[in-house]
């Protein structure tokens, strides 16, 4: 018997009034490949889904690895930039270290120059000084045997204090008087003494006569002192009362000390010194 329209219509109205008859229905009519489409479809929607969230992830993966990378290019940019800066400063500092060594060279050049010139002029100096002491050498000399001849030539008035009677031995008298008392050496070194005068002490009436070894220089100093002690020293040798006197302008405080030590008469400008201690000690 033919199915017609009617039949599915009334077949229609059964599986909806039984529902559950569909599913079987369903089985009848649908092979078991595509009973199983809907949950490939499921499972590939699934898939899909998971697909797209990967997809999304790494796409968010690629945005934020982007944007670090642009952060990491900025910053190579700002280290590009500082490393241009640094390279150039270095480069300014460079420079200024050259010129600061150029100016060094030139500096100790200089330098070098300046201690040159003042070496030659400390040698100018030296050899200035060396001819000034010669001159005042010399002078000091001049000064001297002049300052020695006036002494000589007015003996009795710069001893008039001390001597009465006061009387200049000539040098060669001198000589004569000593010849034959002392030795060669010390006959030689008592004959270089400046002057000798004699007379009588004025505080001691009861001397006949004294002698006066006299070394004479403008400015006294302890070598005269001690030339003076010397040389009286050897005229007592020989037997004649001798003081040792030292005569000048000026006196050290080297050679006032040394007179005071050695009993050294002092006569500067007609004014003496130590005589009372010297007529104590040598004419005792």
């Amino acid at each position: 018997m033919a199915f017609t329209v009617q039949d599915y219509h009334d077949l229609v109205q059964l599986l909806t009034e039984h529902p559950e008859w569909q599913w079987e229905l369903r089985r009848l009519l649908i092979s078991e490949d595509l009973q199983a489409l809907p949950g490939i479809v499921r499972d590939l929607a699934e898939a899909q889904q998971r697909t797209e969230a990967q997809v999304a992830a790494l796409a968010e993966a690629q945005r934020r690895a982007e944007e670090r990378l642009s952060g990491v290019e900025e910053r190579l940019s700002g280290v590009e930039e500082r490393l241009t800066r640094l390279e150039e400063t270095v480069a300014a500092l460079a420079e200024a270290q050259r010129q600061a060594e150029e100016r060094l060279t030139r500096l100790e050049k200089a330098v070098m120059a300046l201690a040159e010139a003042q070496r030659q002029a400390e040698l100018r100096l030296s050899l200035v000084e060396e001819r000034l002491r010669r001159v005042e050498d010399k002078l000091g000399r001049v000064d001297g045997r002049t300052l020695e001849q006036e002494y000589r030539e007015k003996a009795p008035g710069y001893f008039s204090r001390l001597l009465r009677k006061t009387r200049v031995i000539a040098r060669d008298h001198l000589a004569d008087l000593l010849e034959t008392r002392l030795p060669a050496d010390e006959l030689d070194d008592a004959l270089l003494v400046d002057l000798v005068v004699r007379g009588q002490p004025r505080q001691r009436t009861g001397l006949e006569e004294v002698w006066l070894a006299i070394e004479v220089s403008s400015v006294i100093d302890q070598g005269d002192v001690l030339r003076a002690y010397r040389r009286a020293k050897l005229l007592r040798k020989a037997g004649y009362p001798t003081i040792p006197v030292v005569a000048g302008a000026e006196s050290t405080p080297e050679a006032e000390t040394e007179a005071h030590n050695q009993n050294v008469v002092m006569v500067q400008d007609g004014q003496s010194q130590l005589w009372d201690e010297a007529l104590a000690v040598w004419l005792s």
